[in-house]
């Protein structure tokens, strides 16, 4: 009866030795660790990548924000503020005021196939309204020159970035609304676009919020 007892005790004693050994290494000093370096040498990507303005975080360059006006009374869709760069169509941002905060919603794909019906007029609602939108005095968008990303939302709703060729067609609409020179504004953009990474990963990307708050920066100057 004594030596069970006696091995009993030996085994839990051991048992929770090896717990308290392991909370210490996985659940202390690894992740105090993998923390350090992260600060160490990752610094801005360990902190969420966070853009700032004034002194202010305004968001995040890997999360996309939204650009709308204030909803009007019966609206349930707010309509974009097209003083501001648009990003992709997205079904999971909500609304947010201009370079300060957003609200997320939902992340996610629509899930739904190239024929589905929904899809394809989704898509051609938004083709319709990039052409329109950016169609200004001398400047008239054509239906060839509206890239994929302009009418379709990212894998996560969440894209950051637009393509070189959406934020030149909106350079128009955007000088003529801030009442600022196009060269100017083209600029601004040809300055905020990112090559491919490494040279051959991904495609040249512009990031709308770094854009817009660049684009805010111009014209109070």
């Amino acid at each position: 009866m004594n030596t069970t007892l006696r091995g009993t005790t030996r085994l839990l004693g051991a048992a929770l030795r090896t717990l308290l050994v392991l909370t210490l290494v996985c659940g202390v000093l690894y992740p105090l660790t993998v923390m350090g370096i992260g600060q160490a040498l990752f610094h801005h990507q360990a902190n969420g990548s966070e853009i700032t303005s004034h002194g202010k975080s305004v968001g995040s360059s890997l999360i996309g924000q939204r650009y709308d006006l204030p909803l009007k009374k019966g609206q349930e869709t707010p309509e974009p503020d097209l003083k501001w760069f648009q990003p992709r169509p997205s079904n999971g941002l909500g609304t947010n005021t201009v370079n300060t905060q957003y609200k997320l919603l939902l992340s996610g794909a629509t899930n739904r196939a190239g024929d589905n019906e929904e899809l394809i007029q989704w898509v051609k609602d938004a083709k319709a309204a990039v052409i329109k939108d950016n169609s200004v005095d001398g400047y008239h968008v054509k239906p060839s020159d509206v890239p994929p990303d302009a009418v379709t939302s990212s894998g996560s709703g969440l894209d950051p970035a637009i393509s070189p060729q959406y934020a030149h067609i909106q350079t128009h609409r955007i000088a003529k609304l801030n009442s600022l020179p196009l060269t100017k504004i083209q600029n601004l953009v040809d300055q905020h676009t990112d090559d491919r990474i490494l040279g051959f990963i991904g495609e040249p990307r512009v990031n709308v919020l770094e854009l817009n708050i660049a684009l805010k920066a111009l014209a109070q100057k």
